[in-house]
């Protein structure tokens, strides 16, 4: 069977980044598209997402004339809980954590929002008020293959990462996520990525910086500039890196979503079962392994909508008799037809 070789880890990640910010692939370096003294807000992967943020910070705080106190770094927490103290002290470092302002982005506090103007698709738009408000705006990620969105990192870390509760909600609809195109490596013609590139663009940010990742979350690659041309060229990478075809389903699939901190929970282990799900046969079984240590969360909303009923059959019906769109509802079973009942999982 075919498996996906991803090249070997970069000698030296912090050399590779530094290079990615002096010559990008898009665009002029990142020290000419920043004036001296102006306010950067940069953001970053969530604890959910194994990012390498402190390398690929520290080397964005060399290159800019800006000083650390002139910089916030934003958790881009789309509707996940908000990091922990000792969550960001692991993600950033005592360093940073002293020298930059680190604010959790809340999707649902709307002091912290700006409404923008509606983008394609009929898309409402409300981002983060400290993104938009600061003078220079960079985004940094990890890309790889997603469930629904094609690839991770880039525009993504714009909308949902610093995206209200109502935009969010929209971008993850029944009609978006159900589509044939929303699926693993498409973004051109997949109505997610194409309204996440719009809101992207429509905001406008100065700078993107997107990392490659091997199984030991290992940096195989460094992409930098402007910020939709940046991208494009990871997602093509990591298409090549990540992905392989198979040549029949399999009655019987294994699946993991790649240990701490991506199996965190069972509503990031549904990515496992996803990618399961591409080569599974009709009626086959998933078997998904995840530790799942905040549980599903037991917090969240999509906690609510497991148990909102005592089968499966309950479950999608209570979903459906709900006129409104309510967070996590698009991931309970059955909220997306395209899914439905081709396999079981376990």
């Amino acid at each position: 069977m075919t498996r996906p070789v991803p090249p070997p880890p970069r000698p030296s990640a912090a050399g590779a980044i530094r290079r990615a910010l002096r010559a990008p692939d898009a665009g002029p370096p990142l020290a000419e598209r920043v004036p001296e003294g102006a306010t950067v807000a940069i953001s970053v992967c969530d604890p959910t997402r194994a990012q390498p943020r402190i390398p690929m910070l520290r080397a964005i705080l060399e290159e800019i004339p800006t000083p650390p106190e002139r910089v916030t770094l934003l958790v881009a927490t789309g509707t996940h809980r908000p990091a922990a103290p000792a969550e960001l002290e692991a993600m950033f470092g005592s360093e940073l954590l002293s020298a930059c302002e680190v604010v959790n982005h809340y999707c649902q506090d709307e002091s912290e929002l700006v409404r923008l103007p509606d983008a394609a698709a009929g898309v409402p738009v409300s981002l983060n008020r400290r993104f938009l408000e600061a003078d220079i705006r960079i985004t940094t990620g990890f890309v790889e293959p997603h469930f629904f969105a094609g690839f991770s990192g880039g525009p993504k870390m714009v909308a949902p990462g610093l995206a209200g509760m109502e935009t969010i909600l929209v971008l993850h609809d029944d009609a978006r996520i159900g589509h044939p195109n929303a699926v693993f490596g498409v973004t051109e013609g997949n109505p997610v990525h194409d309204d996440v590139r719009a809101i992207a663009r429509q905001v406008g940010v100065d700078f993107g910086l997107d990392v490659l990742l091997d199984g030991d979350k290992r940096i195989t690659g460094v992409f930098g500039g402007d910020l939709l041309e940046e991208h494009a060229r990871a997602c093509v990478r990591s298409h090549e890196e990540a992905m392989c075809p198979v040549d029949q389903p399999f009655e019987v699939v294994v699946a993991t979503n790649s240990g701490y901190p991506l199996d965190q929970n069972l509503y990031q282990a549904v990515k496992g079962m996803s990618a399961a799900e591409r080569i599974v046969g009709t009626g086959g079984t998933i078997l998904c392994a995840a530790e799942c240590r905040d549980g599903i969360p037991d917090e969240g909303a999509y906690a609510r909508a497991l148990r909102a009923g005592r089968t499966l059959a309950d479950v999608r019906a209570a979903l459906a008799a709900v006129p409104a769109r309510r967070p996590d509802d698009w991931q309970g079973p059955g909220a997306c037809p395209r899914r439905r009942s081709r396999a079981r999982s376990g």
